[in-house]
């Protein structure tokens, strides 16, 4: 392992020793907060939505801290830095997203569900079989959620220690990964959230700060910042390799404007990251954590606020980290274009602040692995050990026993995943899990709230082929194989020539749901569509679970 000690603000990563030490206090602290919350963790409804005992503000602010995770400050600072207007893209397409979560999502789903999406997706149709294939889309979203965080922390404690040897880097996801595990059996869902809700406050702070500082170092408003990212551009060769010339960093088309496949690419990333968050299984589940549906719909609002206010910074800083720090030095940090953002934070700050808001966005990744680690252990309990395997009749020490083995579980398995996927920027990451919500959720939550017509055939139907087209397209793209920044960048088997599948698979997902509605045989359970209709509408009737 190569580590060099140097002097605050003349150095490439800061005093590993000072990054190390700032990390661990917030790390203890965080910790601190989860045992502390998790004392009064004792059932299931405590561990899976932390017994709804928070109101809209709480739960708007968990909501940010849930959201704003690595991918919106590690990945989207690297993809402006370095793409410019096709990096905002993420910014854009994370912010807008949310309207669909207002609009069609937010209040209906709390209303209808108790612990999970499953809880939805079943409450009118033949439990078994949606409960089953919802609990596999859960765990599949939750999964490629999760590598992005790992490779977003990876990047991230690499960059503070100053790490380029890969062997190394993944040994720090793997300790992620162990920590992980801890904050989640340890706190459950309500210490979960309290994390979040520190971590919001903490990078939204972090990020003003920083975005002021950035037009004090640059003297001057937003054209002197886009003229000093487009001069440094200039000082380097990184956009004259790829045949542009510096003044393209201010233009669109500079990663999604080359060919025909890759304006295609631009509008499938686009439709997965607006329809993704509506069926984001760790984000849905946020709305039980508050007593009533008004609540729910004011976490929304809330949220909207804060994560707004966010992403419309990430352009600061994105330019920002262009023209202070420079594609060359960006590039050449452990992580690649994910340094961008700790890397900005060493040249405003020195080494002090750098780690300070470095061990905030590990806080970021922390609180967000967790939330996504109890919806998929959550998913697996409830819906298939419970519902599915003993019928309804296991007990809550059970459920919450089958809970902890499968965030260990998941653990493991995104930590491996999270390794390979380290040469990935961490918003693209995060795009693909969008993609797979878009498609194996979206369309069965949207039928299942809005369709009387819809039946258990079009849910397994569209649920199995959102989930299967998107994870095969995704297998066979480049993302995975045959380019440099591939998760096996020495083998080629990407026939398909799109990164993000959402363009194929949505459409697909909604066509298979509609038409395997059309040509099967209802459910002829009338009366709980009709319940579930107004239940979704009014809220009447929220408390009680359905038996059918």
């Amino acid at each position: 392992m190569t580590t060099t000690y140097l002097a605050a603000g003349s150095a490439e990563t800061g005093n590993p020793i000072i990054n190390i030490s700032v990390f661990g206090l917030f790390l203890v602290v965080t910790m601190y907060v989860v045992m502390r919350a998790g004392r009064s963790t004792k059932e299931a409804s405590d561990f899976y939505t932390g017994g709804a005992s928070f109101n809209g503000r709480q739960n708007g602010l968990a909501i940010s801290g849930d959201y704003l995770s690595a991918a919106s400050f590690l990945g989207i600072v690297g993809a402006v830095a370095l793409s410019g207007y096709d990096g905002f893209l993420y910014s854009v397409g994370f912010f807008v997203a949310w309207l669909v979560a207002l609009m069609l999502v937010a209040e209906p789903l709390r209303n209808v569900g108790r612990f999970t999406m499953a809880d939805v997706l079943s409450f009118r149709l033949k439990q078994k079989p949606v409960r089953v294939a919802a609990a596999l889309g859960t765990l599949f979203v939750s999964l490629f959620y999760l590598i992005a965080q790992m490779a977003g922390a990876g990047s991230l404690v690499a960059v503070l220690l100053d790490i380029h040897e890969f062997k190394w880097q993944a040994v720090v996801v793997a300790v992620v990964g162990v920590i992980m595990t801890v904050y989640v059996l340890v706190g459950g869902m309500k210490g979960t959230t309290y994390v979040q809700m520190i971590k919001a406050v903490l990078l939204v702070l972090g990020v003003i700060a920083m975005s002021i500082l950035v037009f004090v170092s640059v003297k001057g408003g937003f054209g002197t910042l886009f003229d000093a990212a487009v001069q440094m551009h200039a000082d380097s060769d990184y956009l004259a390799k790829k045949g542009y010339a510096p003044e393209e960093i201010m233009e669109p088309g500079l990663k999604y404007g080359t060919d025909v496949y890759s304006k295609l690419d631009f509008i499938s990333l686009g439709l997965s990251l607006v329809l993704g968050v509506g069926g984001l299984p760790h984000v849905l589940m946020r709305f039980y954590t508050v007593p009533t549906s008004l609540e729910a719909r004011r976490s929304v609002t809330w949220a909207i606020v804060i994560i707004g206010g966010f992403y419309l910074l990430t352009l600061i800083l994105g330019y920002g980290a262009a023209a202070l720090v420079g594609p060359d030095r960006i590039t050449a940090a452990p992580g690649g274009a994910n340094s961008a953002a700790p890397l900005l934070a060493l040249e405003l700050g020195g080494t002090v602040f750098m780690a300070v808001i470095s061990a905030v966005a590990f806080a970021t990744v922390l609180a967000v692995v967790a939330g996504l680690a109890i919806t998929a252990s959550a998913s697996i309990a409830h819906d298939i050990y419970d519902a599915v395997l003993r019928d309804g009749q296991a007990t809550e020490e059970e459920q919450v026993r089958v809970s902890h083995i499968t965030v260990i579980v998941l653990g493991i398995v995104s930590t491996i995943l999270g390794i390979l996927a380290m040469t990935q920027n961490v918003a693209f990451l995060v795009s693909l899990a969008f993609a797979i919500a878009a498609s194996a959720n979206l369309p069965t939550i949207l039928y299942s709230l809005y369709w009387k017509r819809f039946n258990t055939t079009g849910a397994v139907a569209s649920m199995y082929t959102g989930m299967i087209s998107c994870l095969v397209l995704i297998f066979f793209s480049p993302a995975v194989s045959g380019t440099p920044t591939a998760m096996f960048p020495n083998a080629d088997w990407a026939i398909f020539p799109l990164s993000s599948p959402g363009l194929v698979t949505i459409p697909l997902a909604f066509l298979v749901g509609y038409l395997a509605t059309i040509f099967s045989k209802p459910d002829n359970l009338d009366e709980l569509a009709a319940e579930m209709e107004v239940r979704s509408l009014t809220g009447v009737g929220v408390e009680a679970p359905v038996d059918h």
